[in-house]
């Protein structure tokens, strides 16, 4: 059974369509068919300007259109489709979405910072985990970061900041928002043990896979310190030709990285596993609990 998702993000939109299958064990498998990803930026207008430009909303239509015709070819039967932080904030977003609804079919919802946390919980990678531990999942996006406690069986707290890579880069991040942050896992965590932090996004990503780790060994935070010292000293053109990365990726790395590394420091993590999960992941398991419990479609 196919499944997909589409997360139109403040950076990117991105379609993953994924083949879900009982395993042997009878445990569902998720086995990725495709993802694609096209960096539309809308946070780049409505951060600046409070809504999406013409331009822009025409770019995500398309991308919408094209998205429908892979989701023709691949035969997916059962999608899930949502937007986050950009299009909370911009003024004319419901109207574009009702725009993208009559000219393609398929609706997207905006969803609130709590639900995107709770999406992205949804993988729940600290389950399989050493259940003595406390995790933080850290999801840095370009508009907002996801924060998510889960400790020993239990989910602690779930909470988004509006505190993302483009909005950093736009500098429309006040020093109210980081104490804000700062305050909250401070006062969150001072009754809870040593933190371990998951981080999910196409930054921790791209950090992950240029330190050659081998899959499932976290990161330190001293490497992550080290990474953000190393980008800051060079342009955005210099990443880009020095490090092989696209534009669209070179210049949201520095202030993602300020993200990761402030939100671990607060919690009094040294360490952060990259699963290389993300809000679409977490979309196709909340999709096909939707679909496969009422309708027992593997029994």
């Amino acid at each position: 059974m196919k499944l997909a998702a589409i997360d139109i993000g403040s950076n990117a939109a991105r379609l993953l369509i994924s083949e879900a299958s009982p395993s042997s064990s009878g445990a569902m498998d998720f086995t990725k068919v495709n993802l694609v990803r096209v960096p539309l930026r809308l946070g780049f207008d409505v951060f600046d300007n409070g809504s999406i430009s013409e331009k822009r909303a025409c770019h995500l239509i398309d991308t919408i259109k094209a998205y429908k015709l892979l989701l023709d070819v691949y035969e997916v039967k059962y999608l899930k489709a949502c937007a986050t932080s950009a299009m909370r904030d911009a003024s004319n977003g419901a109207v574009i979405l009702q725009e993208v609804k009559t000219q393609t079919g398929i609706d997207i919802r905006i969803i609130s910072g709590q639900e995107e946390a709770s999406f992205i919980y949804e993988n729940h990678i600290a389950e399989n985990l050493d259940k003595s531990r406390s995790y933080l999942y850290i999801d840095v996006g370009g508009g907002s970061t996801e924060l998510t406690l889960f400790s020993g069986t239990r989910l602690v707290f779930k909470e988004s900041f509006n505190i993302g890579t483009i909005r950093l880069l736009h500098q429309q991040v006040a020093d109210s928002s980081w104490q804000q942050m700062k305050d909250f896992l401070k006062q969150q965590l001072k009754s809870i043990g040593p933190v371990t932090a998951i981080g999910s996004g196409g930054n921790i990503n791209k950090v992950f896979s240029m330190s050659k780790r081998k899959e499932g060994k976290p990161l330190s935070l001293d490497t992550l310190k080290d990474y953000y010292k190393e980008f800051s000293n060079f342009s955005i053109e210099e990443r880009i030709h020095m490090y092989n990365l696209r534009e669209d990726r070179a210049d949201v790395i520095v202030p993602a990285l300020q993200i990761y590394i402030n939100a671990m420091r607060w919690a009094g993590a040294n360490e952060i596993f990259v699963p290389k999960i993300g809000l679409a992941d977490g979309l196709i398991q909340a999709l096909y609990r939707e679909i496969a419990v009422p309708a027992n479609v593997f029994q």
